[in-house]
């Protein structure tokens, strides 16, 4: 009747399910093993394996145990967990179990009813091991007395078959019939009148035998007491006593009573009633007053659990003679159970591009109730909503979306499904489902700067963090999740990706060498910012590191020479004045800005006051006259020393001879430098400053040149050498062959060079005569014609065209 009172809804709303009109039966013995097969369920209902995985073959009872298991691999229905099957349907002659195979896409229902079959697993057993039962020798032969038969919880053939005494006596034999309305009765019979004063007690074993292979037994001693004349046992008013009590009874409230009558008198003729002991050690429902017979209520009763009660009273009177009668109390269902909601399965978040009927949840719902107390009604409390409530089969429902859903105006949706019995007053269960609709992936990140500049020291260390780049992506969810990496390069751009690397998670830009600013001066990559959707949406950014120089390189002194020992010393007239150019200290370091600017101070002297170092130039001259108390050998020690924090410094050591008589002009040398060397060296170091300076002015020149000449672009055949006259003076010249003053200029054009921005044309010229012309010559010393080309090899073309790469072109100019 529980599996009738339950009640399932489903949240769907799909095509009517197809339903399979007869069940599947199966059987199976009780106490198997788990695992143990039942049937091929796929290949009874005509289904593949794949199907079963496809669809999600599941198995769905009305009372949510689970007794059996389905194998989706091999389709075969097994047993779940060990079967009792009195623990299931007691002591009823059958016992199934019914429950349905469920499948999705599209839904379908296939009811399996299992029929659960008895085995001998139950052994007879009496309510009271130990009986002592008095009767008086008056008793005659054929008496009655009756017992408490044994109970055996199996069913059919292993039931309860036969009682018998051991050892036989020749006073009592044993009587058995079953009734179905009163159970086993159980008599003794008295085959031969007693005696008390031969033989007062007699004592033997009644032994209860049921029917099983093998069959079992229980066993209850059995004590006979022969009293004197009491010859009137206890009678009930009915064999047969029933009652009816509400489920809520409070305790103590009266169910009925039992009368038993005893013709004798006085103690002989007092009854009192007890309840026969029951199997079990559970706290009993009911007590029963030993001297009015009235039966009580002692503990809270459940119509779900035990529709009826049935009880043995015992009435006994005061010469030890006894009666039996039977109690049944049907127990009367209130509506006290509110129907519970069982979700099977249920869907979110939900795509908002999900159409319309897509299945959502789908639920089944129960009422431990009988009769209208058990009739369950589900209903959607939010009737707007996209969603609507149908019932599918029986008691399942499903919720689905009646139409399209928009996250941008509703991203969340909490839904509640009420389930109603039909009780008075009624009692309701709410169940809320909560639907999330995801975001599909329509927004790349976009990153909080259009690029990034960022610094970091030379000699930094490995992996050393510069900065970090961001982006958002106004998606939700996996959507919006951003992954950061450098993006694909080209093979010229691959050498700075192999200094840097970005976080994935993050962005933070980490640079993963030791930089050298006198190599690398900056790094340039481009950061790529992916979303996780599917497909991934992704947006790019320049990085720019620039290297921060450091004062990592000390100076370097270039003379005077320090590998020579002892330094080199410079001789000094002592006639020489105040002022006397003595030598000049020159140093180098390969750092930049201010880390590369040098100071020079005199660290250490034989005369500290006779010389000073320039701070700026490292010239060491005179600061006094020389004495006659000077040292003819002075000694020296130069401190260079950068501008950098720290600084770095080097030292240069040297010497200086003071002589008398002696004329600079007449010097002798002998492996000492001479006065004149510093400042020719000097000299050297301004003429390359002057020549670099002005090499930098020319390709400077050069470059804005070319650039005007790009967008002055000249129509074709015309050639543009100079500004001003200079076009008319070339354009005389091709008509006439001559020149005020005839000069010959050299172009020389490299290989590749056909798609330089310049162009070279010759005028239609008539033949020249070879003639040698001043050329400027390349740094490794070229002749006039470069690549084997002569003057009178020279081509001359018909008209005014381009040159071809790798030639030269020979023209008269003013």
């Amino acid at each position: 009747m529980a599996s009738a009172r339950q009640v399932l809804c489903l949240c769907v709303v799909l095509s009517v399910p197809h339903v399979r009109s007869e069940p599947l039966r199966y059987s199976v013995a009780e106490e198997r093993e788990s695992g143990s097969l039942v049937a091929n369920v796929a290949k009874d209902v005509g289904l593949d394996l794949a199907q079963l995985w496809a669809r999600e073959a599941r198995l769905v009872s009305e009372d949510g145990r689970q007794h059996f298991r389905l194998d989706r691999r091999t389709g075969r229905l097994a047993v779940r967990e060990r079967i009792d099957r009195e623990e299931i349907c007691g002591q009823s002659i059958t016992c199934t179990l019914s429950f349905e195979l469920l499948l999705g896409n599209p839904l379908q229902f296939f009811r399996i009813e299992v029929a659960v079959e008895d085995i001998n697993d139950h052994s007879p057993v009496f309510p009271e091991e130990q009986v002592t039962l008095k009767i008086v020798e008056m008793s005659e032969p054929g008496s009655r007395f009756p017992l408490e038969g044994a109970r055996d919880l199996d069913v059919g053939s292993n039931s309860l078959q036969a009682y018998s005494i051991a050892p036989e006596n020749e006073y009592f034999s044993v009587s058995f019939r079953s009734q179905s309305r009163r159970g086993n009765s159980v008599e003794l019979v008295l085959a031969k009148p007693l005696d008390r004063e031969e033989q007062a007690e007699i004592g033997f074993s009644l032994i209860a035998t049921d029917g099983g292979s093998p069959p079992r037994s229980g066993t209850a001693q059995i004590r006979i007491v022969v009293l004197d004349v009491n010859d009137n046992a206890p009678v009930f008013t009915q064999e047969l006593y029933n009652g009816q009590v509400l489920e809520d009874a409070p305790e103590d409230s009266v169910v009925l009573r039992v009368v038993a009558t005893d013709a004798d008198v006085g103690v002989n003729g007092e009854i009192r009633y007890s309840f026969s002991q029951a199997v079990g050690h559970r706290r009993p429902a009911f007590k029963i007053d030993a001297v009015t017979g009235e039966i009580r209520v002692t503990r809270p009763l459940d119509f779900e659990a035990a529709e009826k009660q049935e009880l043995s009273v015992r009435a006994t009177d005061g010469g030890g003679l006894s009666a039996l009668c039977k109690v049944v109390v049907e127990v009367v269902d209130v509506n006290d159970n509110a129907p519970e909601l069982v979700v099977s399965s249920f869907r979110s978040p939900l795509a908002e591009s999900a159409s319309p009927g897509t299945v959502v949840g789908l639920f089944v719902v129960k009422d431990r109730d009988a009769g209208d107390n058990g009739k369950v009604v589900c209903s959607l409390e939010d009737s707007v909503s996209p969603f609507s409530l149908r019932p599918a089969y029986k008691n399942y429902y499903e919720l689905v979306t009646a139409s399209t859903l928009d996250r941008e105006q509703t991203a969340q949706y909490i839904l509640a499904v009420t389930a109603a019995d039909a009780g008075s007053p009624a009692l309701t269960t709410t169940q809320t489902f909560t639907v999330d609709v995801s975001d599909v992936n329509d927004n790349a990140p976009v990153f909080n700067q259009t690029s990034y500049t960022m610094y970091v020291r030379e000699n930094n260390d490995p992996a050393a963090l510069v900065g970090a780049v961001r982006a958002a992506d106004e998606d939700v969810g996996p959507n919006s999740k951003v992954t950061y990496s450098l993006a694909p390069a080209q093979p010229a751009e691959r050498a700075p990706r192999s200094y840097v690397s970005v976080n994935s998670e993050n962005g933070n830009v980490f640079v993963l060498r030791p930089l050298d600013y006198e190599q690398v001066r900056q790094l340039e990559v481009v950061v790529s910012a992916a979303d996780s959707g599917s497909p991934p949406l992704s947006a790019n950014v320049t990085v720019r590191i620039l290297v921060v120089d450091e004062n990592d390189n000390a100076p370097v002194v270039l003379h005077p020479a320090q590998d020579s020992s002892p330094p080199s010393s410079e001789l000094v007239s002592t006639s020489a004045e105040a002022g006397y150019l003595v030598t000049k200290v020159v140093a180098v370091d390969a750092d930049s800005g201010q880390n590369s600017w040098l100071s020079y101070h005199l660290l250490k002297a034989t005369d500290p006051g006779l010389f000073a170092v320039g701070a700026q130039t490292g010239e060491v001259r005179l600061r006094r006259p020389v004495t006659e108390r000077d040292a003819v050998k002075q000694k020296l020690l130069v401190l260079v020393r950068d501008n950098g924090r720290p600084p770095l410094s080097a030292t240069a050591a040297l010497g200086a001879l003071l002589l008398d008589g002696f004329s600079d002009a007449h010097m002798p040398r002998s492996g000492l430098a001479p006065e004149d060397e510093g400042g020719s060296l000097t000299v050297y170091l301004i003429v390359s400053l002057a020549l670099v300076s002005l090499l930098f002015l020319a390709s400077a020149t050069a470059f804005v040149a070319c650039k005007v000449r790009k967008r002055t672009a000249p129509k074709e055949g015309t050639v543009l050498y100079g500004p001003g006259n200079f076009q008319s003076s070339l354009a005389d010249a091709a008509g006439t062959a001559t020149l005020p003053h005839a000069y010959c200029y050299e172009i020389s054009l490299t290989t590749g060079s056909g798609n330089s921005e310049f162009k070279f044309l010759k005028p239609v010229l008539p033949s020249l005569p070879p003639q040698r012309c001043g050329t400027e010559r390349g740094a490794a010393g070229e002749e006039d014609f470069p690549s084997g080309l002569t003057a009178a090899e020279e081509p001359r073309p018909q008209s005014a065209g381009t040159l071809p790469a790798g030639q030269f072109s020979r023209l008269p100019f003013d």
